[in-house]
C-alpha cells in the first residue's frame, strides 16, 4: 500500500515500534534506514528517469508512506515491492507513464545502482503487470530492445498454490547471488547448463497451461529446486521445508533464496496435511487468492 499525499512540505518519514525490543529488532533485520532508503533510491531514479524523457514535473510537494506486511528477507519481493509502489505513487501523481515492459528497468535501476543490491527483473515484471507472466530473457532479444520478451497468462489455469515462510530463515538474497553469478560469469559449465535448464522449465510451464495440464507444474516445480540445490547452498533448515511439502505428497520450490518455499497440492486432503505438516515446523501458511489482469482475449 503506497499512498502520495499533497502537503505544505515534504516531510521526513516517521516510524512506530511496539517496544524496545521491537526496535532492536528491527534495527538487526533492516539496518538504521530500513524502508527509506528504498524511497529515496525510488524518488531519485523518477526524477533522473523523467529529466532524461523531457518530462517536466510540477512543482508540488508530497509526504510518502509506506505500510507493507511482506516478510522481509525470505525471497517474497518485499523491497522491489516497496520500490515498485512508490513508483507506481509517483507515476499517478505526477501524472507521467511509464510502459509496462520498461517500469522494471527502471526500478531495477534504483536497487542495483542506487543502493548496490544485486537483483534481477523477475519480481519487478510481475509487479509491474501485476499478474501472472511468462518471461523470456533472451539475451538478443534484451540487447535489442532493453527488455525481456513478457507475456500475461490467465492466471485462473493455475492448479491450487500455497506459499510457506519462516521469518527467522531471512537471509540477503543478494549474498546467493553473487556467488553463483560469479561462477556463470566466469563460464563455469556447470552452473551455464543448470541455468539454461532451469531456464527452459518456464517454457514447460506455460506450455502446461496452454494446453490446459496445469496439474503438470507440481513436477516442474520440483525440478526447479532440485536444479537449483546442485549449484546454489541450501541451508538444512531450508531443505527441511521443501522435504515436508513432499512427505505428503505436494511440490515445492524456493520463492526466493530461501525462507519461503510455495508450491501446488492436489484437494483438500492433502491441503491439510500440508498445512498441519508446515505448522508443525513453525511456518506460516498461506492459501492466496489469485488475483490482477487476465490477458485480453482475441
Amino acid at each position: 500500500f503506497f499512498t502520495p499525499v499533497l502537503e505544505t512540505a515534504v516531510q521526513a518519514a516517521s516510524q512506530l515500534f511496539e517496544s524496545l525490543d521491537d526496535l532492536v529488532q528491527s534495527v538487526q533485520r533492516t539496518g538504521y534506514y530500513g524502508g527509506i532508503r528504498l524511497l529515496k533510491a525510488a524518488v531519485k531514479k523518477f526524477a533522473e528517469y523523467c529529466r532524461d524523457k523531457g518530462h517536466r514535473l510540477t512543482d508540488k510537494n508530497f509526504t510518502m508512506r509506506y505500510d507493507t506486511n511482506i516478510p522481509r528477507q525470505v525471497g517474497l519481493g518485499g523491497s522491489s515491492a516497496i520500490i515498485m509502489a512508490a513508483m507506481k505513487a509517483l507515476l499517478g501523481f505526477y501524472g507521467v507513464e511509464i510502459m509496462e515492459h520498461a517500469l522494471p528497468n527502471v526500478v531495477l535501476g534504483a536497487e542495483t545502482e542506487e543502493l548496490g543490491l544485486t537483483a534481477g527483473l523477475q519480481d519487478r515484471v510481475v509487479q509491474s503487470y501485476e499478474g501472472l507472466v511468462y518471461m523470456d530473457f533472451d539475451r538478443k532479444f534484451m540487447d535489442e530492445h532493453g527488455y525481456g520478451r513478457y507475456e500475461r497468462l490467465d492466471h485462473a489455469l493455475l492448479p491450487p498454490l500455497y506459499v510457506a515462510y519462516r521469518t527467522d530463515l531471512s537471509q540477503e538474497s543478494s549474498d546467493a547471488h553473487i556467488r553463483v553469478r560469479d561462477r556463470y560469469d566466469k563460464g563455469d559449465q556447470v552452473v551455464v547448463d543448470t541455468m539454461n535448464r532451469i531456464a527452459s522449465l518456464a517454457d514447460e510451464a506455460r506450455e502446461a497451461l496452454a494446453t490446459h495440464n496445469g496439474h503438470e507444474l507440481a513436477g516442474i516445480m520440483d525440478r526447479n529446486f532440485d536444479l537449483r540445490a546442485s549449484i546454489y547452498p541450501i541451508s538444512d533448515e531450508n531443505r527441511e521445508m521443501v522435504e515436508r511439502a513432499r512427505s505428503v505428497g505436494a511440490s515445492c520450490k524456493f520463492c526466493g533464496s530461501g525462507g519461503a518455499g510455495g508450491g501446488t497440492y492436489d484437494g483438500d486432503g492433502m491441503l491439510q496435511k500440508l498445512r498441519r505438516t508446515m505448522e508443525e515446523g513453525g511456518y506460516e501458511f498461506i492459501v492466496p487468492d489469485l488475483v490482477g489482469p487476465r490477458p485480453k482475449q482475441q
